[in-house]
């Protein structure tokens, strides 16, 4: 029964909520708010366990797939988009799917979220194998297209996570990696966009991030594989290069116009006297590990 679990039931204390001070109401949410990290925390070791797995499937050309309903969909499509810009990856190597298509993500869609068989239906049209990593994300981690589509996945092969807001959930029942993070009631009861919503965007944080550094999409926790696509990145990059090398600007920008705004490609150049085309194929043998680039030279 929906009433039953922890995301669906009232807070006690706050039934005077809509007669408070407006500062009272920003302090009550405030500390509802903070214990949602060391809820996160709590599940450490199956986050860390589910970085591991993904990483492991991207190394080997899988692809790292969200997918979810409403809040919790969205909250992947955030994610994924974000993974390009910062790490280089592109649209087919991480990307998310929520119920009802990407028009869900600014309008809802109702009843999409109900139906385990549209789950199975789009990760069939972007060609699932057991190659790939799923994540599919629920507060109540009862959602049936999230279930359903975590079930579907596991049974190809496919590494699956649960990312939940209850113990013993479906989802984390269907995954083969289970992180349920409880935050309790919400503040506004049912409202799960807010301390699950929260939780959600914690975790998947940290499964994109850290799966990135141990790809070695980073060089210690410098961003190094950013898309240089706009003035203010470009600055970035030439920061980037310039912390890096330790080199002054005058060498740092020409270097940089040369490598096309790759971070690891000018690095490259400036450190071992390669060309352009010498540091990219530096960085091909070691699929974009920079250190491992550098090293091999």
């Amino acid at each position: 029964m929906l009433r039953d679990l922890v995301t669906e039931q009232q807070l006690p204390g706050l039934d005077d909520l809509d007669g408070l001070s407006t500062l009272d109401l920003v302090r009550r949410m405030g500390e509802q708010d903070a214990l949602v990290p060391t809820a996160v925390a709590g599940q450490s070791a199956r986050i860390a366990a589910a970085v591991d797995a993904v990483s492991a499937r991207l190394r080997e050309g899988g692809r790292l797939i969200y997918l979810g309903a409403g809040t919790a969909g969205r909250i992947g499509m955030l994610d994924a988009s974000e993974c390009g810009p910062t790490f280089g990856t592109t649209s087919e190597e991480v990307f998310a799917l929520i119920a009802g298509g990407p028009s869900a993500f600014a309008v809802a869609v109702e009843g999409a979220e109900d139906s385990a068989a549209l789950a199975v239906s789009d990760l069939t049209e972007v060609s699932l194998t057991a190659a790939d990593a799923v994540v599919g994300i629920s507060a109540s981690g009862r959602t049936p297209y999230a279930v359903g589509g975590v079930r579907h996945a596991r049974a190809l092969g496919a590494m699956t996570v649960g990312v939940a807001c209850n113990e013993g959930s479906p989802l984390g029942q269907a995954a083969e990696i289970a992180i349920e993070v409880v935050v309790g009631p919400e503040f506004l009861t049912g409202s799960t966009r807010l301390k699950s919503g929260t939780a959600q965007k914690l975790v998947c944080n940290m499964i994109s991030t850290l799966t990135m550094v141990r790809l070695g999409r980073t060089h210690g926790n410098l961003m190094t594989h950013l898309v240089a696509s706009n003035e203010k990145l470009w600055a970035r990059a030439h920061d980037l290069v310039s912390s890096i090398t330790g080199l002054p600007d005058a060498e740092v920008e020409p270097a940089l116009q040369a490598a096309e705004g790759s971070v690891p490609t000018a690095v490259i150049m400036l450190l071992t006297g390669a060309d352009p085309d010498q540091a990219r194929e530096a960085l091909a043998r070691t699929s974009g590990n920079l250190r491992e680039a550098l090293r091999s030279f």
